[in-house]
């Protein structure tokens, strides 16, 4: 059964707040389990959202500022602790591979985690299996920074009736949905005559940028587009100076790149209420979410081809 689901463990720049925690977020995609920059917290956070270690497949850090990394070294100690059993992928700019290693080797504990670097040195894709394709892409930070989308490859939904007529039942309907066509008889039936299109669904990540042209190679026509909204429009030059992005410049992102749902997050602790945050972006952009520590965020439903 199909569970996607985003989780926001935390959504404070720089620095937590009262009520909010540092950057975290977990997206949970099926089988998979993908954190995104744990910043200082994560661990408990976590906790708090009923998300376990032994769920995270991968670890994604966009770049080596502290709040979005400090609590790399506590997720890893968890890892360890709890005996996840599966190897945990780690993507990281390869020019921050001294703080990763810092982190990993923050402190005197044993160490049980079955880690897997995987170093980025440039944009680019940096993982497909037959069904997900992962890229990486240079955003424009004061320190290497990388965006992520993660691309649901199309598929087939198999009719009832149609397998049916074909003759088609038990094992090889597995072989034509895994193999795209099956012999009935003398007679290959492919997946095309019993099925219908399912497209994949997208997810990208932006954080720490200022405008640039990889933040759309990276959010074109995702389901769900998740990126810093740091400040309000009226310090577009101070989100320009310190490499962020505004409330409206995330609307107008979602608007240009053909976003299905913009989630904003990453806010500067001068903003108590997120509400004028939201309401920049949605005069560019609907619907616009201000995510929420603790919040769970479900995918749209799939598009069908027309």
């Amino acid at each position: 059964m199909s569970d996607r689901k985003l989780i926001i463990l935390g959504t404070a720049s720089q620095v937590p707040g009262r009520e909010r925690n540092q950057n975290g977020y977990f997206l949970r995609f099926d089988d998979e389990g993908f954190l995104f920059d744990p910043g200082e917290g994560t661990q408990r956070q976590m906790i708090l959202a009923g998300v376990a270690v032994s769920g995270i497949t991968k670890i994604f850090i966009s770049h080596f500022h502290g709040d979005h990394c400090l609590g790399l070294a506590g997720v890893i100690q968890r890892i360890s602790l709890d005996r996840v059993p599966h190897p945990i992928e780690i993507y990281y700019p390869a020019s921050g591979r001294v703080y990763y290693e810092h982190l990993r080797d923050a402190c005197s504990y044993h160490n049980e985690a079955r880690l897997i670097e995987r170093p980025i040195a440039a944009s680019g894709v940096v993982f497909e299996d037959g069904r997900l394709v992962i890229r990486a892409e240079r955003l424009d930070h004061d320190i290497e920074t990388f965006g992520f989308r993660i691309e649901e490859k199309g598929s087939y939904t198999l009719i009832p009736e149609r397998l049916a007529r074909e003759g088609i039942t038990g094992r090889a309907a597995g072989e034509l949905k895994e193999k795209g066509s099956v012999l009935v008889g003398t007679r290959e039936v492919s997946i095309r005559d019993v099925g219908e299109p399912l497209p994949g669904q997208v997810f990208a990540f932006v954080m720490d940028t200022r405008l640039c042209d990889a933040i759309c190679s990276l959010a074109r026509d995702a389901d769900i587009l998740l990126t810093e909204g740091t400040f309000l429009s009226e310090l577009e030059g101070k989100a320009y100076e310190y490499g962020h992005l505004t409330a409206a410049q995330a609307g107008m992102i979602a608007r240009d790149c053909r976003v299905r749902l913009l989630v904003l997050t990453h806010y500067s602790q001068r903003y108590t209420s997120l509400d004028a945050l939201v309401e920049e972006a949605s005069k560019f952009h609907e619907p616009v979410i201000a995510a929420r520590d603790g919040e769970y965020i479900s995918f749209p439903k799939r598009k069908r081809p027309i």
